[in-house]
């Protein structure tokens, strides 16, 4: 069971094909999700065009802290496997006062290479390996992030079987 606070900051992380969307979708109300290959297709007509990252990235970090300052939840829909940028992300977090959690989907290379070659659109192989690289280089150190949980889903049944549960409750403030 993944425990919520319905006040937190949530980063799903993994390579490109690994679950996070259709995870976001399955387990929390869309208006908590928000996905950075959405936001770069509002912008540029493309959820792939990587000149839109910066923009999509600002408009992504003001939607946070509106949710954040507001004390509801929070699910940040993006690779998040670089760790300046989830430093970026936690850091808001805690100028908020609000728990940050990490889900990382941690599946087999060739898995999420065959679900993206599934895709209507894909990614490049090369781009989809550098991020699952580098997520697994980050794994072992994302409790000393700052994260107030951190849950590793390594296969397709772990992330079939998860059960969220978002935790009601009065707004905590971390510190």
């Amino acid at each position: 069971m993944i425990s919520v606070p319905d006040s937190a900051l949530v980063l799903l992380m993994g390579a490109s094909g690994s679950g996070k969307s259709t995870f976001a979708a399955r387990h929390f109300d869309a208006r908590a999700v928000i996905s950075s290959d959405q936001l770069r297709g509002a912008l540029a007509g493309d959820e792939a065009d990587q000149h839109a990252t910066d923009a999509a990235f600002d408009r992504l970090h003001r939607w946070l802290d509106a949710r954040l300052a507001a004390g509801v939840l929070a699910v940040v829909d993006a690779t998040n496997v670089d760790w300046m940028r989830r430093s970026e992300l936690v850091r808001r977090a805690r100028q908020h006062g609000r728990p940050a959690m990490a889900i990382a989907f941690d599946l087999p290379l060739d898995l999420c290479l065959l679900r993206n070659a599934a895709r209507p659109r894909t990614v490049r192989a090369a781009v989809i390996r550098r991020q699952h690289d580098e997520l697994r280089r980050g794994l072992h150190r994302l409790d000393l992030e700052g994260f107030s949980a951190v849950h590793i889903l390594r296969a397709e049944g772990d992330i079939d079987s998860a059960v969220v549960q978002i935790e009601k409750g009065p707004v905590t403030r971390a510190l």
